[in-house]
């Protein structure tokens, strides 16, 4: 019952970090890189670890500041996205920041492209 309850406050203390969108911008969060690569296992140089990281094109909406597509002359259809959709976007869009080891964008809400339903599927074209 103890790790239950250190777990919920670790959480607690992630999500505080986090930040909180303002105005017209999403909060993004980045997919972790694989460290490997194939079946063998060869670790990737940090070059190339630190290249897809920049590069990404996809990742999960988890916040959007209280103004986010309420322009109704850019919007006139309504949100792009919503929060907890998988969306795709240009690479090198937004800010970068890096909170406990993982990567996340804050980001225009006219930076999304798409939402996908699977991002498994979905990277950057080589």
């Amino acid at each position: 019952m103890n790790d239950q309850v250190e777990t919920a406050v670790t959480d607690e203390e992630m999500e505080a970090q986090l930040p909180k969108p303002v105005g017209y911008r999403l909060l993004v969060a980045l997919p972790q890189i694989e460290e490997t690569i194939g079946e063998m296992k060869l670790f990737k140089p940090k070059q190339t670890m630190r290249e897809e990281r920049i590069l990404s094109t996809v990742g999960l909406v988890l916040d959007m500041g209280d103004q986010a597509y309420s322009d109704l002359t850019r919007f006139p259809n309504g949100p792009w996205c919503k929060v907890g959709d998988y969306v795709v976007f240009p690479s090198y869009t937004g800010t970068r920041l890096s909170v406990n080891g993982v990567e996340y964008r804050l980001m225009n809400d006219d930076s999304i492209e798409a939402v996908v339903a699977d991002p498994r599927g979905v990277s950057r074209a080589g």
